[in-house]
């Protein structure tokens, strides 16, 4: 397979979208450290913020910007605009689906693993759906080594998100548990993309290959993403933090009790 090229443009779209994949789970651990502090409406908004954060930028736009590097000798590479869109669909609601699983009560082993098994199968199958999404003059397989590993990988992963999103808080343990999952993202990614097999290009034309052209949606994609960041950002700094609630809650008490005191008198 030496003429399928995963790194083409060097060393440019593993590190950028390694940086996309840690800014979307930063977004989305403030964003439910934000939801465990709410209730109602708000704690749905921060679910939604959250999974739009982790699967839309941190899984999803990792994926497509790190597929920005990968090529195929002989032959150009367009994408189905129907297929991806579902993937991205896919990304977004599976990870809300985790979310949602361990927001609504107490976070315990049983209730993570399990939401992690469907997260993580549910982010493995966005992955190949967006890979399913190329058109090329060439026939693609898959090593079924690999594509069972990237598999086991989501599911960790997506089972220590799930456990971040429950539990960390600060932000130093933020920042760290991101990277963390920005490493573990990448690798789920990198190491289906090799679990693909391609085989050798075809004489068909290239102007037999339909579909778009990667950077034909990677330029809106770049303002989507760049909006929602600064979005999520504006939502995450004005959100009252899970202390500041508590504090508030607190003087509330203390106010009730201070009146309750001087109406006896």
């Amino acid at each position: 397979m030496d003429h399928v090229h995963h790194f083409s443009v060097g060393a440019v779209t593993p590190v950028l979208s390694y940086l996309i994949a840690c800014l979307g789970c930063t977004l989305g651990l403030f964003s439910m450290q934000r939801a465990r502090a709410q209730i109602g409406l708000p704690k749905q908004a921060w679910l939604a913020l959250g999974a739009v954060s982790i699967g839309g930028t941190g899984i999803w736009t990792m994926h497509f910007v790190a597929m920005m590097g990968f090529s195929v000798d002989g032959t150009p590479i367009r994408y189905d605009l129907f297929r991806t869109m579902i993937s991205l669909a896919v990304a977004v609601g599976i990870v809300w689906i985790g979310l949602w699983s361990v927001a609504r009560g107490k976070a315990t082993w049983p209730r993570l693993i399990g939401a992690g098994a469907i997260t993580g199968v549910g982010v493995a199958s966005m992955h190949y759906l967006g890979i399913s999404a190329m058109a090329m003059n060439a026939h693609v397989g898959y090593d079924t080594g690999l594509v069972v590993l990237s598999v086991v990988i989501a599911v960790v992963a997506a089972t220590a998100a799930l456990w971040a999103t429950s539990n960390v808080r600060g932000i130093v343990a933020t920042a760290g548990a991101a990277l963390i999952m920005g490493v573990a993202v990448s690798g789920m990614h990198y190491v289906g993309m090799a679990a693909m097999e391609v085989g050798q290009v075809t004489g068909a034309r290239a102007s037999d290959v339909q579909g778009l052209e990667a950077f034909s949606f990677f330029g809106p994609l770049a303002m989507v993403l760049g909006v929602l960041s600064a979005l999520s950002l504006l939502a995450v700094g004005i959100g009252a933090t899970e202390r500041e609630i508590a504090e508030d809650q607190w003087a509330e008490e203390q106010l009730r009790s201070l009146m309750g005191d001087r109406a006896k008198n």
